[in-house]
């Protein structure tokens, strides 16, 4: 009884131990001026805060150095559709560009607050593309909707690239992953999953929405081919307000050219 006590205990302690995960990406033909070039990789917040105005979130992110901001989805939480936190922590971070896709939750409260998240500073992607240029060069950053709930549309997005130019993908769930192996996406970034929030030792997480028990796409780094795939482990919770062996994390991750041979 006092182990399941401690264990509780802890798994609520923990969605509060906030922790920086730092991935480095291998990318074919990774123009020159993206060596080294950095992204702040934030997902599922669930309305949910940390500190007052963010401040202990911020505290953490304004720590790390990044060149760009990618959110991939559900800010807000349908049981919570507060989206003052998310409003709160895009319009300090806008300094930076920030991109964004909407996730299920997101959708599921009628994502009433485009029009503010677009203010804040965002620039929202569904089944779209955008060149991005840095200093004389450019990749492509391409956002679709929500591949959960099946509104995503990675063929019409990608009618939107005119070159070779690395592609990056935001979207909300790992559903996307196939798709973007047959369209040579380079790297992929998702939420959706929280990791499981529960994960056991060497088995990793024990369900996952949409892939059931022991999943095979929860967390971390996936790759095929010249695709990468990263499964952020999400700021918030959703279910039960827990974690274990997972804590609320924010990516760092850090392109390189990839090596030849």
């Amino acid at each position: 009884m006092g182990v399941a006590i401690a264990v509780l205990f802890y798994s609520v302690w923990t969605t509060n131990f906030l922790v920086v995960q730092k991935y480095n990406v291998s990318v074919k033909d990774l123009p020159p001026a993206f060596e080294g070039f950095t992204i702040l990789h934030l997902s599922d917040l669930h309305s949910k805060e940390f500190g007052v105005g963010q401040e202990k979130l911020l505290n953490l992110i304004n720590g790390q150095d990044f060149d760009l901001v990618a959110i991939t989805g559900d800010l807000v939480d349908k049981r919570n559709p507060d989206c003052e936190p998310g409003l709160r922590l895009v319009e300090r971070l806008s300094h930076k560009p920030v991109y964004f896709v909407p996730g299920n939750h997101d959708w599921w409260t009628g994502f009433e607050y485009r029009h503010q998240l677009e203010e804040s500073g965002a620039r929202i992607l569904q089944n779209q593309a955008e060149k991005f240029i840095w200093k004389g060069n450019h990749l492509w950053v391409i956002g679709v909707d929500d591949p959960y709930l099946g509104r995503d549309n990675l063929k019409q997005a990608l009618m939107e690239v005119d070159d070779t130019s690395p592609k990056i993908l935001l979207a909300h769930a790992p559903n996307i992953y196939d798709s973007a192996i047959e369209s040579e996406i380079d790297l992929v970034m998702v939420g959706h999953t929280h990791g499981g929030q529960v994960r056991l030792p060497v088995l990793g997480a024990i369900i996952a929405p949409g892939q059931g028990l022991f999943p095979k796409f929860d967390y971390g780094l996936f790759s095929s081919g010249h695709t990468a795939m990263i499964i952020n482990g999400g700021l918030g919770e959703s279910g039960l307000p827990i974690r274990f062996n997972l804590k609320p994390e924010i990516v760092i991750i850090t392109l390189h050219k990839m090596r030849r041979g």
